[in-house]
C-alpha cells in the first residue's frame, strides 16, 4: 500500500509539473502571437516613428494617456520599435486586440 501510495503522489507530481507550464504559457499566449510588424503597416504604414498630429503616435498609433498607462515614457513616436511592442504587449494584456480595431486582426 505505501508503495502505490508514492507512486500515486509521484504521477500527481509529475502531471501538475506538465500542466503548470501549459496554464503559465497561455497568459501570452496571445502577446507571443501577434505580428506587430503587420498591425504597425496597417495603422503607420510601418512608421515606427510617425506623428501626424492627429493624436495618435509611433508605428501601432498610441494615444498618449494609453502608452503611459501601459509603461510607456516620453512620446510614443521617440521610442524604438521594440519599446513600443514592449508597451503594446502589457495594452494587449488589459485590453485585447481590440485596442487596434481595425488593423488588430491583421497581427
Amino acid at each position: 500500500m505505501k508503495n502505490i501510495r508514492k507512486t500515486f503522489g509521484l504521477a500527481t507530481i509529475a502531471g501538475a509539473l506538465t500542466v503548470a507550464p501549459m496554464v503559465l504559457a497561455t497568459g501570452t499566449a496571445n502577446a507571443d502571437s501577434v505580428n506587430w510588424d503587420a498591425v504597425a503597416a496597417c495603422e503607420s504604414g510601418g512608421n515606427w516613428s510617425i506623428n501626424t498630429g492627429n493624436g495618435y503616435y509611433g508605428g501601432l498609433q498610441f494615444a498618449m494617456g494609453t502608452w503611459k498607462s501601459n509603461g510607456g515614457s516620453g512620446s510614443p513616436h521617440h521610442a524604438s520599435r521594440e519599446e513600443q511592442i514592449r508597451v503594446a504587449e502589457n495594452v494587449l494584456q488589459t485590453q485585447g486586440i481590440g485596442a487596434w480595431p481595425t488593423c488588430g486582426g491583421r497581427g
